[in-house]
C-alpha cells in the first residue's frame, strides 16, 4: 500500500482522477459529501450536500465538476460549494437515487440508478449528453455500477451488481448508441460482488470487490483474472488510476454495513488506499457540455 487518504467515509464511490488540476474526487454517498484531495499537499477539502451523491466528474468548466445525485444530474462548483440542476429522468420515482457514473470518449456522462428499497428491475442506466439533453441508455436495471470503454473506442465494459457478471456493448462513440450486450466475465465464483471498475492502458479491467476484500484484474477479450490486490477492509467499491503518471491506483471502500465487531476488525473501512500495481491508467474523460 503507498497510501491512505485520512478523509474515512460510510460509502465511499466514484474515484476519478482530474488530469488537468492533478487533483483527486471521491464522494461519500451516505454522509453526503464531494471530497477533493491534493496529493501534493496531503489537504483534503469538502463539500456537504443536501442529498446523496452517487458520481462525480470533470467537467470542461474550470474548476466544475459533472455531478449524479440522489435527485438527477448537477454541475458542480466546487470553489463556492455550490451546485445547479441539470436534469432529473427519475423525478418520477422518488425512491430512486443515482449510483455510479463516468464520462464517455465524447464527453457524454453516463450514471445508473439504484432502488432506495432495493426493489429489482426498478432502475436504468442513463447519459446526458453536452447539449444536456438526457438518455435511457439501458434497462432493466437493478443497481447500476462499474462503468469503462476500450481503447479504440469501439466497446462499453457495464457492471448491474446483482448480475454477478460484466456485459460488454458495442459502442458508437459518434452518437453514443451501445448494441448487443454480451456476458465478458462471470463474477458467480469470485469473492464478493462486482461493484465500480477502471481499465487501464493495456486494456485489462480493474474491479472492486464489495464485500470480497479486492480488486481483481482482467482480460475482457478472455474472460480471464490477470492479477488481484486485496485490501485490509471487505467493501471495496471502486477504484481509478491517477497520480502524475497514472501509475497509482486509488481504491475506495466503505464501512455502512459493518457491525461494531466488524469496524474494530476493519479499523482502515471506509478510507481511500492509494497503490502501485506496476501498470498505467488511462486519463479520465471530461464532460463537455
Amino acid at each position: 500500500m503507498k497510501e491512505v487518504i485520512c478523509e474515512q467515509a460510510m460509502l465511499g464511490e466514484s474515484p476519478v482522477w482530474d488530469e488537468q488540476s492533478q487533483l483527486f474526487y471521491w464522494v461519500d454517498i451516505l454522509g453526503q459529501f464531494i471530497h477533493e484531495y491534493n496529493p501534493n499537499t496531503k489537504r483534503t477539502r469538502s463539500i456537504k450536500l443536501d442529498q446523496m451523491p452517487g458520481a462525480v466528474a470533470p467537467s470542461s468548466k474550470t474548476g466544475t465538476l459533472i455531478a449524479a445525485l440522489q435527485h438527477g444530474f448537477y454541475f458542480i462548483d466546487f470553489d463556492h460549494s455550490s451546485f445547479t440542476a441539470v436534469a432529473d429522468p427519475e423525478k418520477h420515482k422518488p425512491n430512486n437515487r443515482f449510483n455510479d457514473g463516468k464520462c464517455d470518449p465524447a464527453g457524454r456522462f453516463w450514471a445508473g440508478t439504484i432502488s432506495l428499497t432495493r426493489e429489482p428491475e426498478d432502475a436504468a442506466l442513463y447519459c446526458l449528453d453536452p447539449s444536456m439533453e438526457v438518455q435511457k441508455k439501458w434497462s432493466p436495471v437493478t443497481t447500476s455500477n462499474g462503468l469503462a470503454w476500450n481503447n479504440n473506442k469501439r466497446a462499453m465494459y457495464y457492471i448491474d451488481t446483482p448480475t454477478q457478471s460484466i456485459v460488454q456493448f458495442d459502442y458508437s462513440v459518434e452518437d453514443g448508441a451501445i448494441r448487443s450486450p454480451e456476458l465478458i466475465i462471470d463474477f458467480s465464483e469470485e469473492q464478493g460482488k462486482p461493484d465500480g471498475m477502471t481499465i487501464d492502458a493495456d486494456g485489462n479491467l480493474w474491479i472492486a470487490h464489495f464485500e470480497g476484500s479486492r480488486v481483481s484484474c482482467w482480460n475482457p477479450d478472455t474472460g480471464k483474472k490477470q492479477d488481484e490486490l486485496l485490501l485490509p477492509a471487505s467493501l471495496i467499491t471502486s477504484c481509478t488510476f491517477g497520480g502524475e503518471h497514472l501509475t497509482d491506483l486509488y481504491i475506495t471502500t466503505a464501512r455502512n454495513k459493518l457491525t461494531e465487531e466488524d469496524q474494530k476488525q476493519e479499523p482502515l473501512a471506509g478510507y481511500v488506499f492509494s497503490y502501485s500495481p506496476g501498470v498505467k491508467g488511462l486519463p479520465a474523460d471530461r464532460f463537455k457540455g
